[in-house]
């Protein structure tokens, strides 16, 4: 009950204060939602394989899954669209994590007109951002394209023609931006993805694709100290550390806006950060002004970002549910009916005992609707028909703790213990049975998520949810309830409707370890062979020590007692 209580505060609070509801939310396929489009952005003459289209929607779907979203569908679409489907209204994070959908780069900046960056170092470093800003004097107007560039750094990049580009720039043309994408081995023209910035960057010199981790934390200095603001961490495989030192190398002994280098996503330089060390580990980490989100933002852009080609959105539209609510409807009958069933058979099988099951089934649903509204707030979990499917399933898994418990109960009582203590000892063998029970079922929900994609693991969900509250229950109710109900006359004295019956059960009891002689009856008695077949040795052991009181007179012979006089007549 505190447990319930507990949930139910929570919930109160996030329905009060936040957007928490009081019923979870539902999946793309019982309420509707989204769907985008995207499109592959290719070059004249250039192609995407199959490999790369499943590959791209491989990492859009870590992308969604990243951002809380569950139940999502990504499909691919002909030869070169991806399509995404929603549950609901997505957020506008969410369709920036899905449509900032471009190839992943690390390009060095040329020149900028930002005002300010941020910095990269090593992990542990006491990295600081940077106010400097590129002088446009020091633009180089003059460059002339005979001069072959000979790195990606070389400011001969920037011809007359590339810097008209830069100065007519409109950041705020949405047109020249979205997928805004150049040859690897050309410079490239883009805002950042604020808007606010303009830069010119070298040739592409580490791809996304490289990068293996990518989380955010906050930043400690030399001494292990944390500084009190939040960072990104990188780790490159071993391709990416060796192409990343190189730039490292060559970018720490530039000035300007030459020592920056650009994570560019979707055309967009998502960050700048100058640098400040090189950097030969593969374990490169930005800091800045960054918060909490910002930099998990960008931790997920960096470790969801590496697509094999650019995509730009397509078409975005609002889509019905494809199941619906009668199928939920149906689902829900389909619960009912079997949670009837259920009852139907306890109270066939164990009487009255029975309606603990069905008070501790109820325990259940009422803690599991709880952690399902509570997911939906939290982790933005939905509730597909493959999940209420899995919450069905799991009321045969929940009863099927209580009847292993009653059993054991039984079998206690067969070997002549009260009540109270047939309780204590069936609850510590049936404990064991329960345990081993539910951790293989556990084990295949897991697994079952882990592998699964899509709806499948919906219902590994919830079937995973329902295993841990079946054995919270079974511990801190079922048990409890039994102990109660042990201590009453009722349920003591084995009443044939509390499912305890002596009769019923093949063992002759009192209820307190207190054994009666069997009743003798006529001959051929089934109820009596029965008793004798199921009475234990330690039964007729006991009932063969009752004798009668000293001053009990003798029963009467059937022969005379009187002495023998002389020989017989």
């Amino acid at each position: 009950m505190v447990i319930i209580a507990g949930l139910t505060a929570t919930t109160a609070g996030g329905v009060l204060f936040s957007t928490a509801s009081w019923t979870p939310r539902l999946a793309l396929d019982l309420e509707g939602g989204t769907q985008i489009i995207l499109q592959a952005q290719l070059g004249e003459g250039e192609s995407i394989s199959t490999e790369q289209l499943n590959q791209a929607v491989s990492i859009i779907r870590q992308r969604i899954d990243a951002s809380g979203v569950s139940e999502a569908e990504i499909s691919t679409q002909g030869a070169q669209n991806v399509v995404v489907s929603l549950p609901g209204v997505p957020d506008q994070a969410t369709l920036d994590r899905i449509e900032s959908s471009a190839k992943l780069e690390f390009r060095p900046v040329l020149y900028t007109d930002a005002a300010s960056v941020a910095s990269v170092g090593e992990e542990g470093d006491a990295a600081s951002p940077s106010p400097e800003a590129s002088d446009p004097a020091a633009a180089p107007l003059e460059a002339t394209p005979s001069v072959s560039p000979t790195d990606a750094s070389d400011l001969n990049w920037i011809t007359p023609a590339l810097f008209d580009q830069f100065t007519n720039f409109d950041c705020a043309d949405s047109d020249t931006l979205g997928a805004n994408v150049a040859p690897v081995d050309q410079p490239l023209v883009t805002c950042d993805d604020t808007s606010t910035a303009k830069f010119i960057l070298g040739p592409v010199e580490v791809a996304g694709e490289n990068i293996s981790d990518a989380t955010n934390g906050l930043v400690t200095n030399a001494q292990g100290i944390s500084t009190g603001t939040w960072g990104v961490n990188i780790v490159f495989d071993g391709t990416g550390t060796d192409q990343f030192a190189a730039v490292t190398e060559r970018l720490f002994a530039l000035e300007g806006a030459q020592n920056q280098f650009a994570i560019v996503l979707d055309g967009r330089v998502i960050s700048a950060p100058t640098t400040n060390a090189v950097i030969t580990d593969g374990r490169p980490q930005i800091s800045g002004s960054f918060t909490q989100d910002s930099s998990k933002a960008l931790a997920d852009q960096l470790k969801f970002g590496a697509l094999p080609v650019g995509f730009e959105v397509l078409s975005r539209d609002t889509i019905s549910a494809t199941l619906g609510s009668n199928q939920l409807a149906s689902g829900v009958i389909a619960g009912l009916v079997g949670l009837g069933l259920v009852l139907v058979y306890s109270l066939f099988q164990y009487r009255l005992l029975g309606l603990v099951t069905m008070a501790s089934l109820v325990v259940a649903g009422v803690l599991t609707y709880l952690v399902l509204a509570l997911m939906s707030w939290r982790q933005g979990f939905r509730l597909s028909l493959a999940g209420v499917a899995g919450l069905i399933v799991a009321i045969g898994f929940t009863a099927d703790s209580f009847i292993v418990y009653f059993e054991r109960i039984r079998d206690e009582l067969r070997d002549g213990r009260s009540l109270p203590g047939a309780v204590e000892a069936g609850w510590k063998r049936a404990l064991r049975t329960i345990l081993a029970s539910k951790g293989i079922s556990l084990l295949s929900a897991v697994v079952l998520f882990v592998l699964a994609i899509g709806n499948v693991r919906g219902f590994a969900l919830t079937l995973g949810v329902t295993v841990i509250i079946d054995i919270i229950v079974v511990m801190l109710f079922t048990h409890p309830m039994l102990q109660l109900l042990a201590n009453t006359r009722f349920f003591a004295n084995g009443h044939k409707l509390s499912g305890l019956d002596p009769q019923a059960l093949g063992a002759i009891y009192r209820g307190r370890a207190q054994f009666r002689e069997p009743v003798r009856t006529a001959k051929g008695s089934g109820a009596s062979r029965e008793a004798a077949r199921r009475q234990t040795i330690a039964e007729r052991k006991a009932a063969g020590t009752i004798t009668a009181p000293a001053d009990t007179p003798p029963e009467k012979s059937v022969t005379s007692s009187a002495p023998s006089k002389g020989k017989d007549s």
